[in-house]
């Protein structure tokens, strides 16, 4: 899929009193990807593992990124997240944290085609990878919920104010974040997702795995 788009590009150099608007034109037959949350599945190179696409839209509106915050998305999967994050404004920043090479790979590859080059792509488990990162305003967890010590970490590094959200497939993580509800508080969410697909000569509802959301903002003070 070809990802150009119709806008207009200005820059001005800070210092003289020249600027230069480029006018960008998308190819024929392109249709332009919007900047709001929930691009379609096949925007991504992955391996199945990918927030789909109507959760991906639920999980960045509670994240609520402003522009200027940080996002630390750990288990980035193949970086829809943090890409997502980033597009909403151009000022965003995100570390994507992943430990999979071949997830490696498919984030770099979609944060170059989807226009997020500056992501910062941060290899290893993350409870060695998170050290020394820069405090976030916000944490999403889409992988690794069960490790041990991992909401801890996140816990500790997010910002007064900031947003944590997590989802979770399987029974063992949502008993994870019931644990972490009784301590801290937040709203836990139950998303179900279904979508028509063929049966034979005509169309049914194929529901997709549930996801369990935690969402928290840290208190102030």
């Amino acid at each position: 899929m070809n990802k150009s788009f119709s806008s207009w590009v200005i820059y001005w150099d800070g210092f003289s009193d020249n600027a230069i608007a480029v006018y960008c034109i998308a190819d024929a037959g392109v249709i332009p990807l919007p900047r709001l949350p929930g691009l379609p599945d096949n925007a991504y190179h992955h391996d199945g593992q990918l927030t789909k696409r109507e959760v991906r839209a639920i999980t960045l509106a509670a994240l609520a990124p402003t522009p200027g915050e940080l996002l630390w998305d750990v288990g980035a999967g193949c970086g829809s997240i943090s890409i997502e994050w980033m597009r909403s404004n151009a000022r965003c920043r995100a570390f994507a944290i992943e430990q999979n090479s071949s997830g490696l790979l498919y984030i770099a590859d979609n944060a170059a085609t989807l226009g997020t080059q500056n992501l910062q792509i941060i290899e290893g488990k993350a409870l060695h990878a998170l050290k020394d990162l820069p405090t976030p305003d916000a944490i999403f967890i889409g992988g690794g919920v069960t490790a041990r010590g991992l909401f801890d970490v996140c816990w500790e590094a997010l910002r007064p104010g900031g947003r944590l959200v997590a989802n979770v497939v399987r029974v063992e993580g949502e008993q994870t974040l019931f644990q972490w509800h009784e301590r801290v508080g937040g709203d836990l969410t139950r998303v179900a997702i279904q979508r028509a697909e063929p049966i034979g000569k005509f169309l049914g509802w194929r529901g997709m795995a549930g996801v369990t959301q935690w969402v928290v903002v840290k208190g102030i003070g």
